[in-house]
């Protein structure tokens, strides 16, 4: 009996063995991604690209576009939004600088660009493999959801930029002042071992 009990849980390890070695090299993966901004975007844009061709193509699959399309919009918010909203921090009576002589406080976003890239490109790949399965295609006049999403969005996008205004936060570092480090003067005469 304890023979049977053992081959039945091998098959049930090796593939918990194979899960843990797929996600540890997946994770490693990503970590190396993590730096190489501009190449993880060209990547998305090209999943981006292959599923739109494909529901053009198919002519169809519009409600899983719709779907995908306020699941961007929500993460777009998180993306631009303060991780500590200063509505209700103007509550508690702490509140954003808006004084030069208070203290600096840098903008950290609720979604970080990171997490907000792979859930565009995963919610992407996930609407793809959708288009694959007949029972998502339901039939919907298009134009109405393409008119109310636009409707969404730029109420959205409005209601965004007012809060934006409202707290003087911008969610970009281009076109904010740079800092430099410490320069060491050039009067002087040189480097320091120099003797004149």
């Amino acid at each position: 009996m304890e023979g049977l009990g053992g081959d039945a849980a091998s098959p049930m390890a090796s593939l918990a063995k194979w899960k843990t070695e797929f996600s540890r090299a997946f994770q490693f993966y990503l970590d190396k991604s993590t730096p190489l901004l501009v190449h993880r975007w060209i990547g998305t844009l090209a999943v981006a690209a292959i599923y739109v061709l494909r529901v053009y193509y198919l002519a169809g699959f519009y409600v899983i576009s719709y779907g995908l399309g306020i699941y961007i919009l929500n993460l777009l918010i998180g993306f631009l939004s303060p991780k500590v909203d200063p509505e209700l921090e103007a509550l508690d009576g702490a509140s954003l600088p808006t004084k030069e002589s208070d203290e600096f406080r840098p903008f950290i976003r609720r979604l970080p660009e990171f997490k907000f890239w792979y859930a565009i490109t995963k919610a992407f790949i996930v609407a793809f493999l959708m288009t694959f399965f007949s029972l998502f295609d339901v039939p919907v006049f298009w134009p109405i959801l393409l008119c109310y999403w636009i409707v969404l969005f730029a109420l959205t996008m409005k209601r965004q930029i007012m809060h934006m205004i409202k707290y003087k936060y911008v969610p970009f570092s281009f076109g904010k002042q740079k800092y430099g480090g410490r320069k060491t003067p050039a009067a002087g005469g040189g480097s320091p071992n120099h003797r004149g």
